[in-house]
């Protein structure tokens, strides 16, 4: 019987993976507390210098008056989206249909909110401005994600955005930026964070995806927003005792990491070429927006799999642990780049890919002559 993890146990036993910053390891915290003080005071229920410097920062860093530091984006967004609900008195907040909150939190903002989501747009594109305009009913904030990580991690132009908040301020609509990759998108649109969230009321950014620490997010905002959000953070019991193994690693690596998104960015078009040049693969979007792109293969997923294990063996490099089915005949993969890439020779990665295609084409072959 064929092995369902079969995929994922050789992938965790390459040596390098194409996407991210290498295998998560406890041993990150003690990377990051070796950059800290001996002497350095823990942070205590949301106070202390080590919470509070990081959230002025950060806020700085956005352009934003306050912040607010939160174990999960997840607590961070429903909080966010509560408290603009509450004070326009309309439980209705409008978002893309693959937004995180729609498919990945259980219907939280439903269950632990009241809050009515109206999905905008198609699920296969971006919202785009026409959607806005023509939105069916009132709503009071306007979720949008950049990049949308669920369709490749594509970006709507800069003027678009401009043209959204425009709309939404004409009609008093709060605009909310799931930022969950702001840091990753800056290289393409040539702005700085601060310009990007000055379009939005209130920006949500976390620290470990591009960033690569252990976990936590910042809500930022005007400072009567953060002061809400304080108080419901306390509510769902986000108001640890102490944070600070999450803010010390976020701090560490977002000083270590954040200029390099845009070599991230380069490395990940130079990828995607990679892989488009593959017999019957393609990537979502063609040419990468950011450092995160969606690969397509024209095979079966069980065929697929096959075909990595084998890679994954041959080559000591890791594509991926896990595929998602698109009907019968064909599957796809994320790829998200960081440190590792970076790592791997230039000659194992040219290996990497002619092995690849030849598998591709011994397929093809076989399903053809099977036909």
């Amino acid at each position: 019987m064929p092995n369902p993890n079969a995929l994922l146990t050789s992938f965790k036993e390459t040596s390098h993976q194409i996407s991210g910053h290498g295998r998560r390891r406890v041993q990150i915290l003690k990377e990051a507390l070796a950059d800290t003080e001996e002497m350095t005071d823990a942070d205590y229920y949301g106070q202390g210098v080590i919470i509070e410097e990081f959230q002025n920062k950060i806020a700085e860093y956005l352009g934003k008056e306050s912040a607010v530091f939160f174990p999960s984006g997840t607590m961070a967004q429903q909080i966010a989206l509560r408290i603009w609900c509450d004070q326009q008195h309309l439980p209705k907040v409008a978002y893309h249909p693959l937004c995180h909150l729609e498919i990945h939190e259980e219907g939280g903002l439903r269950h632990l909110h009241h809050i009515e989501p109206i999905l905008l747009g198609a699920p296969d594109r971006l919202i785009d401005l026409a959607d806005v305009v023509n939105l069916p009913e009132s709503v009071a904030v306007l979720l949008l994600e950049l990049p949308q990580r669920e369709i490749g991690g594509q970006l709507p132009p800069f003027e678009t955005l401009q043209d959204i908040a425009h709309v939404c301020r004409e009609r008093g609509i709060v605009l909310h930026l799931d930022g969950a990759r702001l840091f990753e998108v800056l290289p393409y649109y040539q702005k700085t964070a601060a310009e990007v969230s000055a379009l939005f009321d209130s920006v949500y950014v976390s620290f470990y995806k591009g960033i690569g620490g252990i976990a936590g997010a910042i809500l930022a905002g005007p400072k009567p927003f953060t002061d809400q959000a304080k108080i419901w953070k306390r509510r769902h019991g986000g108001d640890l005792i102490s944070l600070y193994p999450y803010i010390l690693a976020a701090d560490y690596f977002f000083h270590r990491r954040v200029n390099n998104m845009a070599r991230y960015y380069a490395q990940a078009q130079e990828l995607a070429a990679r892989f488009n040049r593959l017999q019957g693969v393609w990537t979502m979007p063609l040419v990468p927006v950011s450092n995160m792109f969606h690969v397509y293969v024209d095979l079966p997923k069980e065929q697929v799999e096959a075909i990595l294990e084998q890679l994954h063996r041959a080559t000591a490099i890791g594509l991926t642990g896990v595929l998602r089915e698109h009907g019968t005949h064909s599957c796809s993969f994320e790829v998200s780049v960081g440190d590792q890439l970076g790592m791997i020779p230039e000659l194992s990665l040219r290996d990497l890919f002619d092995q690849f295609n030849t598998l591709l084409l011994d397929a093809v072959r076989t399903k053809e002559s099977v036909d």
